[in-house]
């Protein structure tokens, strides 16, 4: 299977980092206002430093303009909410809850490290120099 797909890589790494980029967007919009639905009870920290990473982070990260720094910050981010607000309770993640967490702290350190790829505004900026 794999070497049927190779040839589609570019493609479906664009794929993950934009529905990646998307969906953490939504976690940023909610807690800063409440859309599309209400946020959880925060301190302020949370809500206002939290969901300003993920609102921007997301937004950079899925139109892939300066997606390394953005992913690499939300990356960081995750790594923060998962071992303040999951890990302490429990070691494992599907008993903390913190499985969304650590799932996005890895798929934005990937990002970070691979770039934007194509379909992105980065890739755009360096076509154009």
């Amino acid at each position: 299977m794999s070497l049927a797909l190779k040839k589609y890589a570019p493609e479906t790494y664009a794929l993950m980092r934009i529905v990646a980029g998307f969906l953490f967007f939504w976690h940023g919009s909610q807690k800063l206002f409440g859309f599309p639905a209400a946020a959880h009870q925060a301190p302020a920290w949370i809500t206002y430093g939290a969901g300003s990473v993920e609102l921007l982070g997301g937004l950079l990260v899925a139109v892939g303009l300066y997606a390394g720094w953005a992913a690499f910050i939300s990356s960081g981010e995750m790594a923060v909410a998962y071992w303040t607000a999951h890990g302490t309770n429990d070691p494992w993640p599907l008993n903390n809850g913190g499985e969304l967490a650590a799932l996005y702290c890895f798929v934005f350190l990937c990002i970070a490290a691979h770039g934007a790829g194509i379909w992105s505004v980065d890739a755009a900026r360096a076509r154009s120099v």
